[in-house]
């Protein structure tokens, strides 16, 4: 994947760039995510997992299991950079993989056709809210359609008020997936719809 040119921080002064996750950058996301590894010991296993199971290794097992997944290939998602600094990231995958999207009332199946799924952000305090998760999705579907998909989906969430608690934001804003050019395609909660890219649309 191409380096993608971006905004620049107004924190940092410095372009943003976006790269696959590979093994090779996975000390990257370490670095990004923390000793938490994002969010409670989640390391991005949230989805993949039924819940049962990734409450029994939340933690270093998800680490592990996440590594694993880097490992194997393709890429899970994309990280962006600004200089040489990990400061945000896009996971994403046949939808088919995520355990627990699969089994989503909220974000159940549109259709039968075969699409991807952008289904976590985390993006460093300092560059939140600057409009790096926008071009995170933009990333996203420039690595998804490299690598073969034809719609890409993300599940957002649109809040009564903006804005809203980081911590509630990890699948993205709607606002974001607008900007990015998805239109909304199905809406079981006020708060949750499902949003599309058609790749062969750009």
């Amino acid at each position: 994947m191409t380096a993608t040119k971006a905004l620049k921080s107004p924190q940092k002064g410095k372009p943003l760039t976006f790269r696959p996750l590979t093994l090779e950058r996975w000390g990257d996301l370490e670095k990004l995510f923390g000793v938490r590894g994002a969010c409670g010991g989640c390391w991005c296993m949230s989805w993949r997992l039924h819940r049962a199971q990734y409450e029994k290794q939340k933690g270093a097992r998800n680490k592990a299991a996440f590594k694993k997944i880097v490992a194997t290939g393709p890429p899970p998602g994309v990280l962006a950079y600004s200089g040489a600094e990990p400061i945000g990231w896009c996971a994403l995958a046949p939808r088919e993989v995520y355990a627990r999207l699969e089994n989503s009332r909220v974000a159940a199946r549109v259709d039968d056709k075969p699409v991807w799924s952008i289904t976590c952000f985390f993006v460093a305090r300092a560059f939140r809210r600057t409009g790096v998760s926008v071009q995170l999705v933009k990333a996203g579907v420039d690595l998804a359609a490299k690598l073969g998909a034809r719609i890409v989906e993300g599940y957002p969430v649109e809040p009564k008020k903006d804005p809203m608690p980081d911590v509630f934001a990890w699948t993205g804003m709607a606002s974001a997936f607008r900007k990015a050019r998805f239109g909304e395609v199905a809406r079981r909660s006020p708060f949750r719809p499902v949003m599309r890219f058609e790749v062969n649309k750009r």
